[in-house]
């Protein structure tokens, strides 16, 4: 079984990138969490915008 490449996601408001490959440590987000796996009360840890308004991006 393969795993599902990792996946970028991209605050709306200021651009904030959350990489599931490489966390977001000082987040408490190890390397390696799923956007699914994130709490949805989650909000981006540079302008506080909610988890729901993030959208994923290629890069």
């Amino acid at each position: 079984m393969t795993q599902e490449p990792y996946k970028t996601w991209q605050c709306r408001t200021c651009g904030y990138l959350y990489d599931e490959e490489a966390g977001d440590p000082g987040e408490g987000l190890a390397p390696g969490t799923r956007w699914a796996d994130i709490p949805a009360d989650w909000v981006c840890p540079l302008c506080g915008t909610p988890k729901a308004d993030f959208d994923m991006v290629e890069i």
